[in-house]
C-alpha cells in the first residue's frame, strides 16, 4: 500500500456510516491524519480507538455552523490545517409524491445534503488555504443526474450539490484548491439496503443490478477507491468534474449475456 497522503490532515463528515467509514480507513491507510467527524459520538470514537494513531474525533452536525467552526478547529489543534474535505454526510426521507411531501422532509433534506455541503467549503476553506491549497470532494448520488419519483428533497437536494461544486471551484480554483463531485449509485451499506428512516421503503429494492452492465451492486471501497485518486496528486489537473460511480446504472439497460452471443 502506497501512502499517498503521508502527512495530510483529512476531514470526512458522516464518518461513521457504511461509506463514510470507508473513506476514513482508505485515507487513514495511506498514511493520512484523518478527522472523523459525524451525529454520533460513540460510534466516532470507536472507529478512531480502531485506528489508533493519527486519528481525531470531532461531533458534527453538518447543519450548525458553530459545530463546523469547532471541527476545523479540532483539526488544526491536533494536526494543523486541512489538506482534503470530503463532504459525505447525507440523509434520505421517506418516499411520497411531491404532493404528499412533508415540508419539514424537504427542509431537512435540503439542510443536511446542500447547506450542509455548502457550510463545510465555507468553514474549511481558510484552513485549505493555510495548508497551501488542497481538494475538496462533494459526495453527490446518481440521483444529482436525473428526476427519481418519490424522493423529491433528496433528488433535488444532491442536483443542488453540482452547481456548488462548479462555482465553489471556479472561485477557489486560484488558491490551489480543487473541488470536485462524486456520484454513487447503490452501493450495499445501509444507506441503501436498509428501511429509510421513518419508512419501510429500501432504496436498493427500486434498483435491480440485474439490468447494470455491471450487474451487481457497488462496495464501499469502491467509491473510496476514486475518492483517494480525485484528491491525490495524481488528480491535480482535475477540477469541476463529476464522477459517476454506478456500475452502469444511469446508462439503461445493458444487452443480456445470451442476447451478446446471438448478436
Amino acid at each position: 500500500m502506497t501512502e499517498r497522503f503521508s502527512g495530510d490532515v483529512v476531514l470526512v463528515t458522516g464518518a461513521t456510516g457504511g461509506m463514510g467509514s470507508s473513506h476514513v480507513r482508505g485515507y487513514h491507510a495511506e498514511g493520512a491524519r484523518v478527522v472523523v467527524t459525524g451525529r454520533r459520538d460513540a460510534e466516532g470514537k470507536a472507529l478512531v480507538d480502531e485506528l489508533g494513531a493519527r486519528a481525531v474525533f470531532a461531533h458534527l452536525d453538518v447543519t450548525e455552523p458553530e459545530d463546523w467552526g469547532s471541527a476545523v478547529a479540532v483539526a488544526e489543534a491536533a494536526f494543523g490545517p486541512i489538506s482534503v474535505l470530503v463532504n459525505n454526510a447525507g440523509l434520505q426521507t421517506p418516499p411520497a409524491p411531491i404532493e404528499h411531501t412533508d415540508p419539514a422532509d424537504w427542509a431537512r433534506a435540503l439542510a443536511v445534503n446542500t447547506t450542509g455541503t455548502f457550510l463545510g467549503i465555507r468553514a474549511v476553506t481558510p484552513s485549505l488555504r493555510r495548508a497551501g491549497g488542497g481538494s475538496i470532494v462533494n459526495v453527490a448520488s446518481t440521483m444529482a443526474n436525473v428526476g427519481t419519483a418519490l424522493f423529491a428533497p433528496y433528488t433535488a437536494a444532491k442536483w443542488a450539490v453540482r452547481g456548488l461544486t462548479r462555482t465553489a471551484a471556479l472561485e477557489l480554483g486560484r488558491d490551489r484548491i480543487r473541488v470536485n463531485s462524486i456520484h454513487p449509485g447503490v452501493v450495499a451499506t445501509p444507506f441503501v439496503t436498509e428501511p429509510v428512516p421513518g419508512s419501510a421503503t429500501v432504496i436498493a429494492d427500486a434498483f435491480s443490478p440485474d439490468a447494470f452492465a455491471v450487474p451487481r451492486l457497488a462496495e464501499p471501497h469502491e467509491v473510496t477507491d476514486m475518492l483517494l485518486w480525485l484528491t491525490s496528486r495524481e488528480a491535480g489537473f482535475v477540477t469541476g468534474a463529476e464522477f459517476v460511480v454506478d456500475g452502469g446504472l444511469l446508462l439503461g439497460p445493458a444487452l443480456p449475456t445470451e442476447a451478446a452471443a446471438r448478436a
